[in-house]
């Protein structure tokens, strides 16, 4: 009955919607925008959500829907703005494009009178005039290996700030000792010269330069260094060598290509410098929108992720090239024959590729996530289940006392999320500790009007679940919590909820176990990490004063004995005892065997 009066609200409000440009916004029945789009005719599109069979996420977007909004706009490139504006404003749960996408590592090059390499991620920022950047590199240990092989070849600058007389590497020959010395300028110039070329993919100089350098080494027969030089060359050429392209070396180039089949669009790009593709990206995410809509907004994304926008884009005929050009600025092909349309055919192809290779792997894992989270909804009896916050304690004899929570966003974890807790209650009291995390964060939640989670899950049994509840309900909030009971080898047993308050048996060898596991575990170990770095920063003398039984006097004593904790970790309950007594001896190496 309910549904039927929603689908009659919402065909009466697509009766007035116009066939013009704009934005639109999907709201379930929390009014949350839960998805963002765009269109040409709005009337259209949006009317396409409603008829029909729809399958995959499609499918589960529709049935969440409750209501829409829709801003009518001028023009595409305007809708195109403002989509990726409403985007970054209610980050909608189905706009998923990049969410977890890797960002690229890229090699600076400071070309001032004193030239130096370093690597960036951060293409954002604020930079010098005479900086160039290069790339996009694989990972960080391919841009750091180049750095370093580049540092050896050429006696850059090594150092952040100019020392005051010349440091190891002027000694050793990686430095021109610019902190000191007056350099010339056309040494300078050519060795800039030189390893300009080597990053715009000419590496023949210098592979020139190692090999007459290799031979005469081993012609003085001083083996060891013609091997290191050896080793340089062999990197150069099985690392830096890549797929050679029949394209303009002169121009950095982008090209995407697509394959969409099953709900999911498969997406593949390589990035091509100095005529050879450098690297390649792929990325499968479900179909939501329309094939053309979803594959230039993830483009349009892509670059505002801290990609560097290269000379030209190739992409295939499906997109809006003319749009796409005017967002991003950058000149965009879609060619109909030649090279250019064999290398989108490439692309097209790998993208199949990577589809039909991972498909069966997709499947999979969303049965061990969001077929897990859709279980345990049901079992608890929820309306919806998007946002699960868990919350774990650890501390050592009171001491040192941390709470760890992390974020489960439709079954996957939300590392973003995470948060830490120093308790401020110094004792071992499992119960205040769960007060007062619980506590703080929310009403930190109601206070900057945070997103509020489904589900509370706590590492605990019946009494941390109350105490938890308690606090809910005092801040005025409504939100289900829920305990995850552990056996005698601290490994998940039961799912502890209801009210009243009862054990429900999970199945060892079911997804949904599974998927609480590693919530369990996750949560876990986030929590112990953070406890280990707290105890790691406390010193030996504030270590000792965690001893019950250690005052101001022995501790001086065993201070000037032992200096440090190996030293006193490695000493005997008799050798303490001659310091302190033997029980607060035995305390006292109970604590340190467990820093």
């Amino acid at each position: 009955m309910q549904e039927d009066i929603i689908r009659q609200k919402i065909k009466q409000k697509l009766s007035l919607v116009p066939n013009k440009p704009g934005c639109y916004q999907m709201k379930n029945k929390d009014g949350i925008i839960i998805y963002v789009g765009k269109a040409k005719k709005l009337k259209n599109r949006l009317s396409s959500y409603f008829r029909g069979t729809h399958y995959g996420k499609t499918a589960k977007l529709v049935s969440e829907i409750v209501d829409f909004e829709y801003i009518v706009v001028e023009s595409e490139i305007e809708s195109l703005i403002l989509e990726n504006n409403l985007i970054k404003k209610y980050d909608p749960k189905y706009n998923i494009l990049l969410r977890d996408d890797k960002s690229y590592p890229y090699i600076e090059f400071l070309t001032e009178d004193v030239p130096k390499l370093s690597i960036v991620r951060n293409l954002n920022r604020k930079r010098k005039k005479n900086t160039n950047l290069y790339g996009p590199y694989p990972n960080v240990t391919a841009a750091r290996n180049t750095v370093n092989l580049l540092n050896r070849m050429y006696p850059l600058r090594k150092c952040r700030t100019y020392q005051k007389k010349p440091c190891l590497y002027y000694h050793i020959h990686e430095c021109l000792g610019y902190c000191t010395h007056q350099v010339d300028s056309n040494v300078i110039e050519q060795m800039k010269k030189e390893i300009i070329h080597f990053l715009n993919g000419d590496h023949s100089f210098i592979t020139k330069k190692i090999e007459n350098e290799m031979y005469l080494q081993s012609e003085n027969m001083n083996y060891e260094k013609a091997l290191e030089l050896k080793e340089m060359l062999d990197y150069i050429k099985v690392v830096l060598t890549k797929q050679k392209v029949e394209i303009n070396a002169d121009v950095d180039t982008d090209v995407f290509g697509f394959y969409a089949d099953k709900g999911y669009l498969s997406i593949q790009m390589f990035f091509i410098r100095g005529g050879k593709i450098v690297e390649k990206h792929s990325k499968i995410i479900p179909l939501i929108d329309e094939i053309d809509n979803q594959l230039n907004r993830y483009i349009q994304v892509f670059y505002e992720k801290g990609v560097l926008l290269p000379k030209q884009i190739i992409v295939p005929d499906i997109v809006d090239g003319n749009l796409l050009a005017e967002y991003l600025k950058v000149k965009i092909v879609i060619p109909q024959k030649g090279v250019k349309n064999k290398l989108v055919e490439m692309a097209n192809d790998n993208a199949k590729i990577l589809l039909e290779e991972k498909f069966e792997l997709i499947k999979r894992d969303e049965e061990k996530t969001i077929g897990a989270n859709e279980e345990l909804k049901n079992i608890l009896g929820l309306d919806k289940l998007d946002r699960i916050e868990i919350f774990d304690n650890a501390h050592l004899f009171g001491t040192f006392n941390v709470s760890g929570m992390v974020v489960f966003i439709d079954g996957k974890p939300s590392k973003n999320d995470y948060r830490k807790f120093k308790i401020t209650l110094d004792k071992n009291d499992d119960y205040g500790t769960m007060h007062e995390v619980i506590y703080r964060r929310y009403f930190r939640v109601l206070k900057d009007n945070l997103n509020k989670p489904d589900l509370i899950i706590v590492d605990g049994g019946i009494g941390q679940i109350n105490v938890a509840r308690d606090v809910i309900s005092s801040l005025g909030l409504n939100i289900p919590v829920v305990g995850l009971k552990k056996d005698d080898h601290h490994a998940t047993k039961a799912l502890m909820a209801h009210d009243p308050i009862e054990e429900i048996p999970i199945d060892r060898k079911s997804n949904l176990f599974y998927y609480l596991e590693r919530m369990q575990d996750e949560v876990h170990n986030f929590t112990i990490n953070y406890h280990k770095q707290l105890r790691s920063k406390g010193s030996l003398s504030s270590t000792l004063d965690n001893i019950e039984g250690i005052g101001q006097k022995r501790k001086k004593e065993l201070l000037r004995k032992y200096h440090n904790l190996t030293k006193m970790k490695e000493a005997s309950i008799e050798e303490l005892s001659k310091i302190v007594p033997e029980n607060v001896a035995k305390n006292l190496l109970d604590f340190l065997n467990n820093l």
